[in-house]
Order: structure tokens, then sequence, then C-alpha cells
């Protein structure tokens, strides 16, 4: 009868429990929920955090409010979320680009010091060169590369930062000696690729059309392994150079300690919304391919993705903790 009673006692503890979770999840959320953002007004990830808050605004009945947080590439953004209350009430959408810079400054890292809800979307990233380089395609490159060591200048848009470490990677693959020429942005970046101050540069495919539409800048080749309709006609750089690849990506994030009933249910609108075919279609027009995940199946990829970055970040040189 003892037995019975402990027994019991446990079932009702937990039926408490669960009772007691599934009514916070329920009444989730209870006052406007915050979106950080780590980019400025008006880049991509803005504008899909915009989309996204709007979704998940008219589900919840409760406004989901874009806070915008751009500088230190990424750690303002990442540290507030981290330091926020895990209620559920702020969320942070991230990129591949702070996860590296979290490695760099060994700060908050998003696969393990995060609560991860679900990839949002991937982008490719473009190896490009001015109209006026004598070559066509990545092979021509790497030729015209490796008959002049040391000649050439590769730009990016910071030092380890994606653009930096996509041009390392390649540089390493062939077996090419160029020197890097760090900028503050991508603009300034392009600039100087079409004056021909530097000689080639790997920016996020976002951020070419107005250049392309120019006639100035020529696609060499996109990082994705398969053909992308983001880039139609570029060829997968992979097709030359075996095993290369590049995918940038956006995420979504909640403090670490957040209840799964919280992230379950946020993670239930956000891929809803994710794939809805008219979303998913404006994700496109900013560069963006819909994905939409499971928190466990994005926690995985963070994983992997964090192992290949510092093991790139490593091999380049980088002094991990040492970050500016």
């Amino acid at each position: 009868m003892r037995i019975l009673s402990v027994s019991a006692s446990v079932l009702v503890l937990v039926s408490v429990a669960h009772g007691h979770a599934q009514s916070q999840s329920q009444a989730y959320p209870v006052r406007p929920v915050r979106m950080i953002v780590a980019n400025g007004a008006g880049s991509a990830p803005d504008v899909i955090a915009r989309l996204l808050a709007a979704r998940l605004s008219e589900s919840w009945s409760q406004p989901v409010v874009v806070d915008n947080r751009p500088g230190a590439t990424g750690l303002i953004a990442v540290e507030l979320l981290a330091k926020s209350a895990p209620d559920g009430h702020t969320l942070g959408l991230f990129t591949m680009t702070n996860l590296i810079a979290m490695l760099m400054f060994q700060k908050h890292m998003l696969a393990s010091e995060l609560g991860a809800v679900t990839l949002v979307g991937t982008t490719p990233f473009a190896i490009v060169v001015s109209a006026a380089t004598p070559v066509k395609n990545i092979a021509e490159w790497i030729a015209y590369a490796k008959a002049r060591p040391g000649q050439l200048r590769y730009g990016s848009a910071g030092n380890w930062g994606s653009s930096h470490l996509c041009m390392e990677n390649f540089n390493a693959m062939n077996g090419l000696k160029m020197t890097h020429v760090p900028y503050a942005n991508t603009m300034t970046t392009m600039t100087d690729i079409l004056s021909g101050a530097i000689h080639v540069y790997c920016p996020a495919v976002p951020t070419l059309p107005p250049f392309m539409k120019s006639g100035k800048v020529r696609v060499l080749g996109v990082t994705y392994r398969e053909p992308t309709k983001l880039l139609p006609g570029a060829p997968p750089v992979s097709d030359t150079v075996p095993g290369f690849s590049l995918y940038g990506w956006y995420g979504m994030h909640v403090p670490l300690k957040t209840p799964s009933a919280y992230v379950n249910k946020i993670n239930a609108e956000l891929v809803k919304a994710i794939k809805d075919p008219k979303l998913a279609e404006r994700m496109f027009v900013v560069g963006a391919e819909a994905v939409g995940s499971t928190p466990a199946e994005y926690t995985a990829f963070l994983k992997k993705d964090t192992d290949h970055w510092t093991r790139l970040l490593k091999d380049s040189g980088a002094k991990l903790g040492q970050a500016q």
C-alpha cells in the first residue's frame, strides 16, 4: 500500500507539472514580444525579421516589435538576448556571420549558450570580379591567380567575417596567394571591385543585384553545392573545386533556459509562416530561401556549422577569444 501511495503521489506531481506547462503554453504570449536583430534597418535580416514579426503579431494578437541592435558584428544583439529573461517574450534573429563573430569573441555561442528555435532560411554567397577582368569562370580565375602569385588583392567586409573566410578557404583549397584587404562594409568593397582597387570578392548574394544590373560585375560561381534560382545561370564553385561550399543562413533564437512549451509554440508559428508560399516568395526577393525546421534539427545544424567554422578559423590563423 505504501508503494502504491508513493506512485500515486508521483503521478499527481507529474500531472500537475504537465498541466502547468500546458497552461503556460496556452497563455503565451501575455504581452508584446521583442525580436532583436543584429543588423540595421533595411538589411536582409531586418526585412526577414519584419515579415516574421508581422505574421506572429497576427497569430498571437500581441505586437511583435523588431529591435535593431547593429554593431560589434552581432555581439551587442546576441549579448542582449543572452541576458534577457527566458520567458518567451524576447526572440533574436541571427546569421552565420554572427555565429562566426561569437566564435572569435568566444562569447555567447549560438549552438550552446542560446536556445535554438528554427532555421529560418539560407542564402548563398558568390565569387565575383570586375567585368573588366579577363576571366569568365572559376577555372580561368584560378589559372589567372596562379600566374600572379602575391600580386592580386581580395576584399572582405571585415576581418574573419564570412566574406573573408570564403576567400581564405577558396585560396587554401587552390594554392593561391593573394593579399587580403578588409573593408567596413559590402558597399565600399564592391565599389573597389568596380574601380580595380581589389580583384575578387565573395559577398552574400542579396547584395549583388544593383551591381549586376550595371553589367560591371561578373559572377564566377555560387557557393551552394547546387544551382540556385537566387542567382540564375551561376554555376556552383564546387563544380570546379570539389568540396567547396558556403551556406549563409538566418536562424531564430531565444534565451537558453526558455521553457520548451514556449519554444515549441514559437517554432510552430514560425514554421507555419515560413512554409507559406507568399511569405517564402517575399523572403526570396531579399535573397533568402525559406527553410523552417524543428528546434532539434536547428541545434544539430548549429553544432555542425560551429565545428566547421572553428576549424576554418584556426586553420586561417585566427586567435579565438581575441576579436577586436
